[in-house]
């Protein structure tokens, strides 16, 4: 089914060239019903990557799909046009008494300063507790997996000796959850940060479910509220070169990076990377919707009047 996205976002032109289906408008595609309604705060620097990638995982629902796409109040993004962001982006303060079915939020560039620190906490902890009233499901991604999971339960985040950076393997503790349906025994999914959260922290919060981990990369999902909030660690909607270009902007700033492990084929920069996560992240994303955001009854209010 096609995705419903503004007029003339960047995105669109590339994901058509991958045979995806968008269009500005829903009126007569068939579906019987109004459709799914998602935002994303989108707080990665390169904005139009981030929405390229998103939305060709959205793209794989059966259901269609309207995106809102919301940004932080006066932060000015040094990485993406301001026409951009002014042309298809909304704050907060526009978007709040809107119900939504289903909320994305990316990571950010933040992650060695404490979360106090961060210039716009209080307003991002604002949209946590909007988001519980006003949304039906939440994918939190990476870094926001971590600010939320310290916002709502106290869980501390801890510097890594060094950068957590590759494609790493994972396994699922409770096979049997929806968002797993189709899921390998064992499955791969690409990290990037400096900070993690730890298994032993989650455990003692009887709230919070561990549902997917790694033996080299720690906590990869946890699951609260019985899927209306989900915590995931690692970038699974990176796309093919995500890793390279950062492997290439970290090197050329002379910063410490090592090669990302299992990504290019013997360690060979030189060659093309191996994708090994793409079918999992196709199955996250379309699980998600279809198991936890495309629901005819949920437990908040749903006033479809804005």
């Amino acid at each position: 089914m096609p995705l419903r996205l503004p007029e003339n976002l960047p995105a669109i032109e590339l994901l058509k060239k991958e045979h995806i289906l968008i269009t500005d408008s829903l009126n007569g595609m068939g579906q019987g019903q109004r459709p799914i309604r998602l935002v994303v705060l989108n707080l990665m620097p390169l904005k139009i990557t981030t929405e390229t990638d998103i939305v060709r995982l959205l793209s794989h629902s059966t259901f269609q799909i309207e995106v809102d796409w919301m940004k932080i109040k006066n932060h000015i993004s040094k990485n993406t046009p301001a026409a951009h962001m002014d042309t298809f982006y909304k704050d907060f303060d526009a978007l709040k008494d809107r119900h939504y079915d289903g909320m994305i939020i990316t990571g950010a560039p933040v992650e060695k300063l404490d979360f106090h620190e961060v210039t716009y906490w209080d307003e991002l902890t604002g949209i946590f507790e909007w988001a519980r009233t006003k949304v039906g499901s939440t994918l939190y991604i990476c870094w926001a997996a971590q600010a939320a999971l310290y916002h709502y339960y106290g869980i501390p985040k801890y510097d890594l000796p060094s950068k957590q950076f590759g494609i790493f393997k994972h396994t699922v503790n409770s096979p049997f959850l929806p968002i797993f349906r189709g899921f390998d025994d064992e499955f791969f999914v690409p990290h990037s940060r400096h900070t993690e959260i730890r298994r032993e922290d989650i455990l003692k919060v009887s709230e919070l479910t561990l549902i997917s981990e790694s033996d080299e990369a720690g906590v990869y999902m946890v699951m609260t509220r019985e899927g209306r909030d989900f915590f995931v660690t690692g970038h699974s909607e990176y796309a093919p070169y995500a890793l390279r270009d950062e492997y290439i902007r970290d090197t050329g700033k002379g910063l410490p990076i090592t090669i990302p492990v299992n990504y290019y084929p013997n360690d060979d920069a030189s060659k093309p990377p191996v994708v090994r996560w793409r079918s999992h992240s196709n199955l996250l994303f379309t699980n998600w919707l279809n198991y936890y955001v495309c629901q005819e009854e949920i437990s908040y209010d749903k006033s479809w009047s804005n």
